[in-house]
Formats: C-alpha cells, structure tokens, sequence
C-alpha cells in the first residue's frame, strides 16, 4: 500500500490493513483467530494497552510521565545532557529501562534504542522531499503515517499493527496516545515514538 493513501485517508488505510491481517491470519493453517486473540498478551482485562503522554514543547532536560489508561504512572522520562538528544526511560520503580540517544554526525537524523543497557535497534530519518519519511532497524517493524499531524503506524515484519500513535482527550488535554496491540512490545513502540518527537522538535 502507498503510504500516500495513509497521509491522505488515514482510517480507511487502518481498516484496509486490518483486514489483510484478518485474511492472512485466516488463511494460515497454523493460526486460528479465536486462539490468538485469547493467547496475545493484553493489559487492562484483555483489552490493547494505552500509554499517554502530554503535548508539549520539547527541551533539553524536560522531565515527563508516561501514563496508562487509568492515569497511573507507567514510566517516566527525563532528558539528560549530551551531544545530541539523550533520553532516559524510568519504569514505576525509578529503575533505568530504556535510553533513546542521538547518533551525532550523520547526514540524517540517527537515532539508537538500549533496553536494560543492551543494544535494541535504531531509527532513521529518511531523504524526503515533502513529507518526513523514517526507517527502523527492529524485527522488521516500519513506521508509515503523517508525523506532523501525529498520526502514524508502526507495523511487524508481517504487516500486522504493532502499535498507532494519535493524539486523543485524556484527562480534559491533549495528550498522544500510543495504541499498543501487544503489551510486551509497549516499550519499543514508545521510544520509537519519542526519537520520532526528538527528531521533530530538533527541526522545529
């Protein structure tokens, strides 16, 4: 599918890609629609888990939260000083989970992902004339969407939904919501998200 269909019908290009997976899944012997949506790991009494945080105007060393639906803490992050963006990811008991750095002297936009210290992979802003295009070294996951609008959606190797990131009324403000389908992969979806919003903010 053309990511020009996304930018210009952003909902009808989730339906269409919702319903290959529905297809595929279906047509794949080894997989039953009804077992996989009863095995997949959910949040929240097995529905998608949501993570929320607050519009803002990006700094250096800004400090935020990370909320679940229910408006508990679900992580917190704080910008360190570096050269470049560095991000530090804090889980509910102030321990160190995630760290989202800026690659520095590159002709694009760079951006590496650790988890617990390890390597995770990296994102990458493509050579666009109009629209900001981006590419993700991880499991195959792509990023296609319109990134000025907040509108975007990250995908598996498959072409399955891994996560949807909209901005959505939480708690009377606007906030960006990240629309996970798999609780697990909630913290790479995340910093996806905020290297996406560092690379933003650097162009202004």
């Amino acid at each position: 599918l053309s990511s020009d269909l996304y930018v210009i019908y952003p909902r009808i290009y989730r339906a269409i890609i919702e319903y290959k997976n529905l297809i595929w899944y279906n047509t794949d012997k080894s997989i039953n629609c009804k077992n996989l949506q009863t095995n997949y790991p959910r949040h929240n009494n097995g529905s998608d888990m949501k993570l929320y945080f607050k519009q803002r105007f990006f700094s250096w060393f800004d400090s935020y939260d990370i909320f679940y639906e229910d408006g508990s803490v679900a992580y917190t992050v704080k910008g360190k000083l570096s050269w470049g963006h560095k991000l530090v990811i804090y889980d509910m008991a102030g321990r160190e989970c995630g760290l989202v750095k800026q690659k520095v002297l590159t002709f694009l936009p760079k951006f590496e992902l650790y988890i617990n210290g390890g390597y995770m992979g990296c994102i990458r802003r493509r050579f666009s004339f109009i629209h900001p295009k981006y590419e993700i070294d991880f499991n195959g996951w792509k990023v296609i969407g319109n990134f000025l609008e907040w509108n975007y959606t990250i995908t598996d190797a498959r072409g399955y939904v891994v996560a949807a990131v909209d901005k959505e009324l939480f708690h009377l403000t606007d906030h960006y919501a990240i629309d996970v389908a798999n609780p697990s992969d909630a913290l790479p979806a995340l910093m996806f998200t905020l290297a996406i919003d560092a690379e933003k903010c650097s162009r202004g």
